[in-house]
């Protein structure tokens, strides 16, 4: 019986500094968490003004596009950035964004889940699609299984800065233009709040979800230095960047909030295992004391 209370103490010495530990990660992440919010919504106003301009930019370009007069398969004279046309879809390109480091709940296995039943469902080959990796638990899984990962980056920072990302983002934007695929999407959890992210396919590239209409109220205009094209030339790619850099914020606010609210479920788990083990060990020990007395009461009588 000694034995047996013994074992008791120890599972639940080891239980309560298991349930330190992860309290110390849930708070951690909550911090993290906080953090990667704020950036995410400070980068959303600029991502939302940068849209602005760049609409107004194109304003001439997506007023030919919308009015079918300019063909990605016919000549023009007119000035005209490729960016912003859907042309034959030869390859997609999907950047799936995923942790470096596990403890994070199914946040991993959800985007990886649902990215490879959407490719299963919308294509037939292996030829159709190319990877490009955020995080080294997408990149080894794909690689695992033969699929094409052309680039992967691993081990950014818990609050990325642009230049951390601008590999992959600069990356995926030259490999469209240079018609390595023909279109791109931006795989993700979208981060809703600290108990709830959701699944995103977004497609980033061409830029076919700037809307003309959006400039038809615009009364502001700008003196080009140089000129508009030129700047556009420069701004649409910057742009498409921007996209894919707030791609990887949303996501990394959704992996805190996971491993937050991971982190708390087995802190939950291990003071439920210790109430379990604590009542264990009270009856052990009055069944320990009882049999005691019950042997005294009997040497006693014995002696009588």
């Amino acid at each position: 019986m000694t034995a047996s209370l013994n074992e008791i103490t120890k599972k639940i010495s080891s239980t309560k500094k298991t349930s330190q530990i992860t309290n110390a990660m849930q708070m951690v992440s909550g911090a993290k968490l906080s953090k990667a919010e704020d950036t995410a919504a400070g980068f959303q106003v600029y991502s939302e003004k940068v849209r602005e301009i760049v609409t107004h930019l194109a304003h001439n370009q997506l007023a030919l596009i919308e009015n079918e007069m300019i063909r990605t398969n016919s000549p023009s004279n007119i000035d005209f950035h490729d960016m912003l046309v859907e042309r034959p879809i030869k390859k997609t390109g999907y950047i799936v964004i995923s942790s470096d480091k596990g403890l994070a709940g199914g946040y991993n296995s959800s985007v990886i889940k649902s990215t490879v039943d959407m490719i299963t469902k919308d294509h037939s080959s292996p030829d159709e699609y190319v990877f490009m990796a955020v995080g080294a638990t997408a990149a080894d899984f794909f690689k695992a299984r033969g699929m094409n990962v052309a680039y992967e980056l691993n081990d950014i920072s818990d609050q990325p800065t642009f230049e951390e990302v601008r590999s992959i983002a600069r990356t995926a934007t030259e490999m469209y233009k240079n018609e390595v695929f023909d279109e791109l999407y931006v795989c993700y959890n979208h981060h809703v709040n600290t108990i709830m992210f959701t699944y995103r396919a977004e497609k980033m590239l061409p830029l076919s979800d700037l809307d003309v209409t959006e400039t038809k109220d615009y009364e502001k205009d700008y003196i080009y230095e140089p000129s508009k094209e030129e700047i556009l030339d420069i701004i649409l790619p910057q742009y498409a960047e921007s996209l894919i850099y707030g791609a990887i914020l949303d996501a990394k606010a959704a992996e805190h909030a996971a491993r937050m609210t991971a982190m708390k479920g087995a802190t939950d788990n291990a003071k439920n295992i210790i109430d379990d083990l604590t009542i264990r060990y009270n009856r052990a020990r009055q069944a320990a004391i009882t049999e005691e007395i019950t042997e005294i009461i009997s040497g006693a009588s014995a002696s009588k």
